[in-house]
């Protein structure tokens, strides 16, 4: 797969991370939503976790169809090709809906923003969990 460097993909790829993350909350029967899965790496497991619904919103058309091969058989798979930035997203968040991505770089603040604001408030969804690169991160929780 070649990688846009405009769309600051990045890949997790390290089994222990991915373990660490799943551990966070529970993925069974819940609605699942997952920003920017590139390859599916973290998507394989939270497949394994039976979500109820699970759906993956990716903006590189080479991935969504590299997606949507490698989980053509799996009924409560869905994959969107968009810019989270850009979606309305209220239509599919519900009550029992986490929110999981391995955010790109230059966009990771944006796409929290995105939920802190999130109108109407308090908002439907259960739970996000995001990774971002250390310095932003480290911005993040700075005083």
């Amino acid at each position: 797969m070649k990688f846009k460097k405009s769309l600051g993909q990045n890949l997790l790829i390290d089994k222990n991370i991915l373990k660490k993350i799943l551990s966070l909350a529970p993925f069974k029967n819940k609605r699942v939503i997952e920003i920017g899965p590139g390859t599916g790496n973290l998507s394989v497991e939270i497949l394994k976790l039976i979500p109820k619904k699970f759906i993956c919103i990716e903006k590189d058309k080479s991935f969504v169809k590299k997606l949507k091969t490698l989980f053509n058989n799996e009924k409560n798979f869905h994959v969107i090709n968009g810019d989270i930035l850009k979606l309305n997203l209220k239509r599919l968040i519900s009550n029992e809906t986490i929110i999981i991505g391995n955010l790109p770089y230059n966009i990771s603040t944006q796409i929290l923003i995105k939920f802190i604001r999130f109108n109407p408030w308090p908002p439907k969804f259960e739970r996000l969990i995001f990774m971002f690169q250390k310095e932003v991160g480290e911005k993040i929780i700075a005083k």
